[in-house]
């Protein structure tokens, strides 16, 4: 049994990993507070950086540090091809509004996204969410990227999923990312496809 440290705080995202990871017998996956990782206040410094990789292995590598155990850590975003590939890696901050967390920010960050697209043509809203995720351990990082292509709405449809779900239109269901199930969303997800890949990895030993 392969044990792996989450490096995330984000309720939301553990609980989308663990489920991915879920198949792969012999991984078994550990969040922060069970790996004994208080909040550090310099985990808001991990991810300066403007690639998904870079931010991605910042975050691995720092909680593999402080826990001397297989860490693998994501960074995750939305890129519109209309607003040049933003939000980009400012997903989580794409709004205005630094004082708000959690699903307060969420909601803000939809509105302005819907309100950036606002009069642009349905034909030009392609997007993409990325996810490259990242594995640090002994003997070094391995790196793994997903995505998954999508148009945006120009208002909510659904209520599963979370931050930009319920504008993301998946075209082969033909749904929002929010409309379909959770197995569903991780059989199409970036981040099914890089956490599997991730698994994959590490069953080859």
């Amino acid at each position: 049994m392969t044990r792996i440290v989450l490096a995330t705080r984000s309720h939301h995202k553990l609980l989308e990993i663990q489920a991915i990871l879920a198949v792969a017998r012999d991984v078994r996956v550990v969040d922060l507070e069970s790996a004994g990782l208080a909040y550090d206040p310099a985990e808001e410094d991990l991810e300066p950086y403007d690639t998904f990789e870079a931010n991605a292995r910042s975050k691995a590598l720092h909680f593999f540090h402080r826990s001397g155990v297989p860490t693998a850590a994501d960074d995750s975003g939305l890129e519109v091809d209309a607003l040049d590939g933003a939000p980009g890696v400012r997903t989580k901050r794409f709004a205005p509004a630094a004082h708000l967390e959690g699903d307060a920010l969420d909601r803000a960050n939809l509105d302005h996204l819907i309100e950036r697209l606002r009069g642009v043509e349905p034909s030009m809203r392609s997007a993409r969410y990325v996810c490259v995720a990242v594995l640090a351990t002994r003997e070094g990082t391995w790196t793994f990227r997903g995505e998954a292509p999508g148009l945006i709405l120009d208002g909510r449809r659904g209520s599963g999923g979370f931050g930009y779900d319920p504008v993301f239109f998946d075209p082969g269901f033909g749904k929002t990312f929010a409309e379909i199930t959770q197995a569903e969303k991780n059989a199409r997800s970036h981040r099914g496809k890089a956490f599997r890949a991730l698994a994959e990895h590490l069953a080859r030993g």
